[in-house]
């Protein structure tokens, strides 16, 4: 039987959603309490995307599966998942899908949101939720940076150095900056992203508020191609992946 699950969770103790050796992953709990309510250790998994440790994510699809596991109602399968999950981790909603289901095959694009505490003291209750920055934030002139992603481009200066993907244009359809009382905003929906592909784009608007770099030098940043040339990579407390867009019709063909 497989399962497709919505989940949201908080990754400030985790390091990422992939499972890694020795380490504290999304995945890795997610796997545990499957095992534990199947009976079983054969428990698979595979996530919608993957995100970095510290980063939190407010809509994130998983699927679990495991040969010869008891069929389970898809609203008891949520309740007992979350009876098994620590309180940091919680599945939304669940649905039965066929083995053949793939659901990076469903996703056609996400929105994050990387959030700035731009107070002039620290906030206890967001310091593992946003990227703390009393300084001055020129939101105006962010925003009109940031219109300079949208569309489609070659995003290599965006990535993180060492990262091996081969093409790395992607298309940006939503990328603006704007604040909510001490706090600022950058929303960046796209069909695809780069390894640390928001948090260098939040640091290289930060960079521009800072006068470090110039609005009309994004275009040039971009067609560089190089990591060097871009601003810093903030931290991950700060992001969240905020909504994943997917095929309503491939999901619909697909549950069971």
């Amino acid at each position: 039987m497989k399962y497709l699950m919505k989940i949201a969770y908080l990754g400030t103790r985790y390091c990422g959603f992939q499972v890694q050796p020795d380490q504290i992953t999304i995945q890795g709990e997610l796997e545990r309490a499957a095992n534990t309510i199947f009976g079983k250790n054969n428990v698979i998994s595979a996530g919608c995307s993957r995100t970095d440790a510290g980063v939190h994510a407010k809509e994130y699809y998983v699927c679990i599966q495991s040969d010869g596991c008891p069929d389970i109602a898809c609203e008891n399968m949520t309740k007992a998942m979350n009876t098994f999950l620590p309180d940091d981790i919680s599945v939304l909603r669940s649905w039965k899908v066929k083995d053949e289901f793939r659901i990076k095959r469903a996703v056609v694009g996400k929105r994050y949101v990387y959030s700035i505490n731009n107070a002039k003291t620290p906030d206890p209750f967001s310091f593992d939720r946003a990227y703390f920055y009393p300084r001055e934030i020129d939101c105006e002139i962010m925003n009109r940076a940031a219109s300079c992603f949208v569309g489609i481009h070659d995003f290599k200066s965006f990535m993180a150095s060492g990262s091996e993907i081969e093409n790395t244009v992607r298309t940006i359809s939503e990328c603006s900056v704007s604040r909510e009382g001490d706090f600022v905003k950058i929303k960046v929906a796209a069909d695809g992203f780069l390894y640390n592909m928001v948090r260098i784009i939040a640091g290289t608007l930060l960079e521009v508020s800072e006068g470090k770099i110039q609005t009309e030098d994004i275009e040039s940043i971009l067609g560089k191609g190089e990591r060097k040339s871009a601003g810093r990579t903030l931290p991950g407390c700060g992001l969240c992946l905020d909504e994943v867009f997917l095929d309503t019709r491939y999901i619909e063909d697909n549950l069971i």
